[in-house]
């Protein structure tokens, strides 16, 4: 690949914009792109992805959608004081974080808003566009790193959906990093299957869920039959408060438990629980007790403490998935990624269950995207060679 493509400008269009997560990826993107940190946790940034062409962190744009007002310097510095970035952070990089909060607009649906699905949907696809086109940018990834909604209920769609609908009509890659509906609705279905661009999600997988991938098949791959794994998750911070509704965690808890299902081949006894502990701030505790079965019928019990940032965990992954998904869309590639199930709970498209098996999958996918691209780059609709008209699906 050549320096200019390497270095062309791409664009990560953040729903939840002024989040946690959301303000974790833009101030440690610049603290790396300054040399301030090493990249700790990007997959991207490993051998594994040399010369795959992905976009350089120095290339990177970042702005999107929120309903808070909170600018994103004043967001970091709540969370340097909770620990969750460095001290002196949010100084040094300042800069950054004003750029990209400059670059946020107003989300929704908010209450008392008249406007239509439709309606809706064209005035975020605007806001995508009008952030491409400015930035004179080569394409732009959309990804939901906002707080987990209820299942959707109603006929109409959910505000995850709105967004995701936003993005296809923007001719923007998609990635799903929460267990709400995004592009899982049925409504988008024929949307997504019709735009040609490439996908990924839903929910990351950071912390318990992550180990559950490891554990699951040790278990099986062992001959160990498991009869019991339960588990508790004690968090605060916005996903604490916005997890505290039951239909919220019901949508968190599916992912949890499709894992076990996925990896031990049956649903052992067992449920997750959510506590909502406003003083743990972005600060995560999981633990885990799985009850299993050894020779002889010996009864044995493993139990798991998993302590942790969540917003230090799932930046690196939301870093990584914007810059494979950016690369993918300049390669040609459509549809659902199921390579990229190494990141996510509830993979979209054909996956592996198990981490290892999925690492190798995300290898592959690494592998393709060093051979040149056959149909040359893709631009997104509304950058240096896209539609003019934000409002046209693709």
């Amino acid at each position: 690949m050549s320096a200019s493509r390497s270095e062309a400008r791409v664009g990560v269009w953040l729903i939840g914009a002024r989040g946690s997560v959301a303000t974790t990826v833009v101030a440690g993107c610049a603290a790396l792109t300054a040399g301030l940190h090493p990249p700790t946790g990007l997959v991207t940034e490993t051998p594994l992805f040399a010369g795959s062409g992905l976009p350089a962190l120095s290339a990177l744009v970042f702005g999107g959608h929120d309903t808070v007002d909170c600018p994103l310097p004043k967001r970091a510095e709540t969370l340097a004081a909770q620990g969750v970035l460095p001290p002196g952070l949010p100084a040094a990089v300042e800069t950054e974080l004003a750029a990209a909060d400059g670059e946020i607009r107003p989300g929704g649906p908010l209450p008392g808003d008249s406007r239509d699905t439709d309606e809706l949907v064209s005035a975020f696809a605007a806001d995508i566009h009008d952030f491409v086109r400015r930035n004179r940018l080569a394409r732009a990834v959309v990804v939901n790193v906002a707080s987990t909604e209820p299942a959707p209920t109603g006929p109409g769609l959910p505000a995850s959906s709105l967004y995701a609908a936003a993005a296809l009509r923007a001719g923007c890659p998609y990635v799903n990093f929460t267990p709400s509906t995004g592009l899982h609705h049925p409504a988008l279905a024929p949307a997504a299957q019709s735009s040609g661009l490439p996908y990924a999600g839903r929910d990351g997988k950071t912390g318990q869920t992550l180990l559950r991938a490891v554990l699951g098949p040790m278990f099986t791959q062992r001959a160990l039959a498991v009869r019991a794994w339960s588990g508790t998750n004690l968090l605060g911070g916005g996903d604490g408060a916005a997890l505290a509704d039951p239909a919220a965690a019901a949508a968190k808890n599916a992912g949890k438990e499709r894992v076990l299902a996925d990896t031990l081949g049956t649903v052992p006894e067992g449920e997750v629980h959510i506590d909502d502990v406003p003083a743990l701030g972005d600060w995560k505790t999981a633990w885990d007790h799985i009850a299993f079965d050894g020779f002889l019928g010996a009864r044995m019990i493993l139990q798991t403490i998993w302590q942790g940032c969540d917003s230090a965990l799932a930046a690196p992954l939301v870093l990584d998935l914007a810059r494979i998904l950016a690369r993918a869309h300049e390669a040609g590639l459509s549809g659902p990624v199921g390579e990229l199930g190494f990141y996510f709970k509830d993979p979209m498209g054909e996956s592996p269950a198990g981490l290892s098996e999925q690492y190798a999958a995300l290898t592959g996918l690494a592998a393709r995207l060093r051979a040149p691209a056959t149909e040359g780059p893709r631009p997104t609709a509304g950058g240096a060679h896209g539609a003019d008209d934000a409002g046209e699906s693709r």
